[in-house]
């Protein structure tokens, strides 16, 4: 809550409202389904059965959502307002009323750096879209891990997203991460990616079947952003919802409700939001609606505004690709002309597969060998390259997402690569602490037998290690 933040603030106009229950206005209405039903070929276990069929949403009209209040948190501030140095108290908007008695700073706004290569281009996200003569204040205060990108769009800035987030245990190859969610988001994820199913009744995080690898519940992963991104006033974190069973969209607002995540929910000003209609970090900062949740399949933004349909905003490079050369095309969603992909954004999927197949089943597992190549700055199939160089050149501008396992190997070379396309400088340590190995056959922490694919899988992984 801004009424929290015992710090200097220098406010910025806020160009978009939301409402903690949007309403939407005119007589446009949201499809269910627009595109036909697509048979995606080879899912190889990412995100559902091989030949499984999905409808995409299609909207042929955009619809705009009611500004409404704010709840008190914050309010449209019409002018700049900076608090002086030293104890001070300025009234900002209706019952919104900021103090400071610290050492202060300035706050979301301030001078934009602006870097480019030896050779007088660059390949990095637009830093400033004006200049002006008058000597700006200089923001001391990171948005995302740089004050650089306060005044940035969201939709205009790079981030490093974690693949399969929540799925971490030692030694089984269906993990993507060696560390935890809090440890991703300490090191500067700000995109956790992940696979729900839906067993008994509860959502859990498990990847192709929770016999294989369950990390726990939906609603506990959920508390644990919650905690962090209220120990973190000044982050936007972004959630990927992989919604594999085609679950209803009810419940999962129910958990984000429960886990209070909910609560600093993004909502767009319209359905569907064209890129350039994104707010800046600084703004949603300081509305503190500041987690941006999508959802692959299945969301209803009708019914629960605040978990976007993936495809309505984001577009996808082929997924689990097992082809080093990563392709640059538009995979996901199918049939999306040139010009409709340049008005969204776009997340390259940049984690590399090895085909298995156990007990008659496919399953893509993390090529371990090659990851200290795959997330290198430089080098044939490397991050660096793919992202930085044949991406940008095939669409002209930096994607908004890099999808990555295993984010911590390279020792924080995936975000030099994610600092390149931002033109800021990454000066961070990295990474947090990878636990000890040790085999488990019990790949779901439950009671009973081991099924025949669950050893198979964790005999591979004492082999990999």
């Amino acid at each position: 809550m801004l009424q929290c933040l015992s710090l200097t603030l220098l406010l910025l106009p806020v160009a978009h409202g939301q409402t903690d229950n949007a309403v939407f206005s005119g007589s446009n209405t949201f499809p269910t389904t627009g595109l036909p039903s697509t048979s995606i070929p080879n899912l190889g276990g990412d995100l559902a059965p091989t030949g499984t069929r999905f409808s995409y949403q299609s909207l042929t009209s955009t619809v705009t959502l009611s500004t409404g209040s704010l709840s008190g948190e914050t309010a449209l501030w019409a002018s700049t307002i900076a608090v002086a140095n030293g104890s001070a108290t300025s009234t900002i908007a209706p019952s919104v009323t900021l103090s400071s008695s610290s050492t202060s700073f300035t706050l979301l706004q301030g001078s934009v750096r602006t870097t480019s290569p030896a050779n007088g281009t660059s390949t990095g996200i637009s830093t400033s879209t004006q200049t002006s003569a008058a000597a700006e204040p200089i923001n001391t205060q990171p948005c995302n891990n740089y004050p650089e990108l306060c005044t940035r769009k969201y939709s205009n800035v790079t981030e490093v997203a974690a693949h399969n987030s929540p799925f971490v245990t030692p030694n089984n190859a269906a993990a993507n991460q060696a560390l935890g969610v809090i440890d991703q988001l300490n090191d500067g994820i700000r995109m956790l990616q992940g696979q729900t199913h839906m067993v008994n009744n509860t959502l859990f995080y498990c990847h192709t079947s929770c016999d294989l690898l369950n990390a726990g519940t939906a609603e506990s992963y959920f508390t644990d952003i919650t905690r962090w991104v209220r120990r973190h006033p000044y982050d936007v974190v972004t959630l990927l919802i992989g919604n594999a069973d085609l679950v209803n969209v009810n419940n999962y607002a129910a958990l984000l409700q429960s886990s209070r995540l909910a609560r600093y929910a993004y909502i767009p000003s319209e359905v569907p939001m064209g890129i350039d209609a994104w707010p800046t970090l600084s703004e949603m900062i300081l509305t503190q609606k500041r987690v941006v949740i999508f959802m692959d399949y299945n969301a209803n933004q009708t019914a629960v505004p605040y978990i976007l349909d993936e495809f309505s905003y984001v577009w996808e490079t082929p997924f689990s690709p097992t082809n080093r050369s990563f392709p640059c095309t538009q995979q996901r969603p199918p049939g999306l002309s040139t010009g409709d992909a340049q008005r969204r954004m776009y997340l390259v999927n940049h984690n590399l597969n090895t085909e298995l197949t156990l007990a008659g089943t496919s399953i893509l597992v993390v090529t371990v060998s090659l990851l200290n190549v795959t997330n290198n700055v430089t080098g044939p199939g490397s991050l660096g390259t793919h992202a930085a160089k044949k991406v940008v050149e095939r669409w002209s501008r930096p994607p908004n997402f890099l999808l990555v396992d295993y984010y911590n190997v390279g020792a924080g070379s995936v975000f030099k690569v994610a600092a390149e396309l931002n033109n800021v400088t990454y000066d961070r340590a990295c990474c947090g602490t990878v636990p000890s190995r040790a085999i488990s056959l019990r790949c779901n922490g439950g009671e009973g037998g081991i099924p025949a694919f669950a050893l198979g899988l964790a005999m591979i992984s004492a082999m990999m290690v």
